[in-house]
């Protein structure tokens, strides 16, 4: 057994140059003086080296020295820092080291290492925080869509009509009107991650005290529900400003449809476990359950999400650069400009664009299960089940829209045909499918037209819906506040125009009154909207 020693040699003398041969590093010719167990000095007797010798010092890579120049081996004086660590080498295999197939010099080089960390703490941390707020809409749409499930049996418990269901399902939307725009200028100003931690311990809260609510009265049950809706309002503006500040243009597309799947998803997850938790364990269940999860995620959120790169200690410098790099103003908002936004006519194409396109894709969430039941003739189970699809379908092709049009940027488009492009398919697509529906003859081709209607809007996640980030990034928070107003509004007056509709007329003029919007919508987007930043 015998100890090989691994040092970084410091030389004193700077103009020496060594150049010894290793068969004659024996430890009779190096003289060890410890002066503590970090630290030793190390002595090169020249005894050791009383010869001249020919070297052949170009192959070794390591001198210019000539071929026939004759090497002197000098007397040299090397401090080392010197550290032992336990092999077993042989003895045959120590005179075996002076081979051809290793360098006859000996070298002293210090060994940089690379210490490994785990994959998960290599993960990209602006990723992190897209998974975050994934996760945070997956929650945000179970939160919602329960109370359409658990309203079946709470009116039969309680003795509600239909007209005071219709009431308690409204009153979300009051409270969730309220707070887009504010949401949107909290968030520029002090930060999307107070902001959205707080609308979802807010919201999270809000569901769990609902079953306490409606047994005290349906004054108290309206109240909670607005009370969850001001929660919820938050979250886009709030969620759209932390990923203008977190997220490259080069994975804007992409990483917007994987947070707004997640609110797709939510709504697959609500309506697939409400109905289990309801069963098994009564409606008030559903409430407790989904809103205890807000908990688990705002602790994470807490401990690892911020608003910015810059306030991120554990940011490496490598991904701040990448962050950082682009053109992206980062700096706090102190005031808003309303004056300058409204008076720009790309913000007003979003705020119409957003309009047009939630007109259609409320209709069709909303009205579905009826349409199935009445013209499909479906039952309920199957009205429920099919119901499920569209969500599905929307989730998969947001995503393939995202890094379809992050694809395009990369290749040289640029963001403003790019955005277009993606908008486009969202409106044409579904209205060309709607019109189909007339036509069909089978239930089969009616869902797929359906579901198809509803893969091509998910494109709109690639196009209006990552624009608020293009046009003016320092409030992305205050736009998407301003459009998704618009957007509700569609929805809440689409879903109200929509049932007289079918008093008077069929499903047939229902779907042209969305077409027709799409079309104005299609207009609008490409005459107006850009790409480029107008906002700064």
């Amino acid at each position: 057994m015998m100890k090989r020693d691994s040092f970084l040699g410091e030389l004193e003398h700077p103009q020496a140059r060594f150049l010894g041969n290793c068969s004659s590093l024996r430890p009779s010719n190096i003289n060890l003086k410890q002066r503590s167990p970090a630290r030793t000095n190390c002595f090169l007797s020249s005894d050791g080296f009383p010869r001249l010798q020919r070297r052949k010092l170009d192959s070794s890579g390591i001198s210019d020295v000539p071929h026939d120049q004759t090497v002197y081996h000098l007397p040299i004086r090397t401090r080392a820092n010197f550290k032992s660590e336990q092999y077993e080498v042989p003895e045959t295999q120590l005179d075996s080291l002076n081979s051809s197939e290793m360098p006859s010099e000996a070298v002293l080089i210090g060994a940089n290492t690379t210490e490994v960390s785990p994959w998960w703490e290599q993960f990209p941390k602006r990723w992190l925080i897209v998974l975050l707020c994934f996760f945070s809409f997956l929650l945000c749409n179970m939160d919602r869509v329960n109370m359409s499930i658990a309203i079946l049996p709470m009116a039969a418990e309680f003795n509600w009509n239909p007209a005071t269901m219709g009431l308690i399902q409204s009153s979300f939307f009051w409270g969730y009107l309220l707070t887009q725009i504010v949401g949107g200028i909290w968030a520029d100003k002090i930060g999307g991650k107070l902001v959205l931690g707080f609308g979802v311990v807010w919201w999270s809260m809000a569901t769990i005290l609902t079953p306490i609510a409606a047994k005290i009265g349906l004054p108290f049950l309206l109240v909670m529900r607005a009370f969850m809706g001001i929660g919820e309002g938050v979250a886009m503006p709030a969620m759209n400003n932390i990923l203008s500040k977190w997220i490259p243009v080069s994975e804007r597309s992409r990483s917007l449809a994987l947070v707004y799947s997640g609110m797709y998803l939510g709504s697959v997850t609500g309506l697939a476990f409400s109905p289990i938790l309801i069963h098994k364990f009564g409606w008030p269940s559903v409430f407790y359950a989904f809103g205890s999860l807000g908990s688990v995620w705002f602790t994470l959120w807490q401990s690892k999400a911020y608003s910015s790169p810059k306030e991120d200690p554990a940011l490496s410098a490598e991904e701040k650069k990448l962050i950082l790099g682009g053109s992206v103003s980062k700096e706090p908002v102190t005031s808003i400009p309303w004056r300058l936004i409204l008076s720009k006519a790309p913000v007003w194409a979003l705020i119409i664009s957003h309009f047009c396109h939630n007109w259609g894709t409320f209709i069709l969430l909303t009205w579905m299960p009826t349409y199935y039941n009445q013209v499909l003739k479906f039952n309920l189970t199957e009205s429920g089940l099919f119901c499920v699809l569209p969500w599905l379908t929307m989730a998969v092709f947001a995503n393939i829209g995202g890094w379809i049009a992050d694809t395009l940027v990369a290749k040289g488009l640029s963001i403003t045909t790019v955005r277009k492009i993606m908008q486009s398919i969202g409106f044409l697509g579904p209205a060309f499918f709607l019109t189909q529906l007339s036509h069909v003859r089978t239930p089969a081709l009616a869902v797929l037209c359906m579901a198809c209607s509803q893969g091509s809007d998910a494109f709109s996640q690639s196009g209006l819906y990552s624009n608020h980030q293009d046009i003016g990034p320092r409030y992305a928070g205050v736009l998407l506040g301003l459009s998704n107003t618009a957007g509700v509004l569609a929805g809440v007056f689409g879903t109200a125009v929509t049932g007289f509709i079918l008093q008077r007329g069929s499903w047939d003029d229902v779907f042209k009154v969305s077409v027709i919007l799409y079309i104005i919508g299609t207009l609008v987007w490409n005459i107006f909207s850009t790409g480029e930043k107008i906002l700064d």
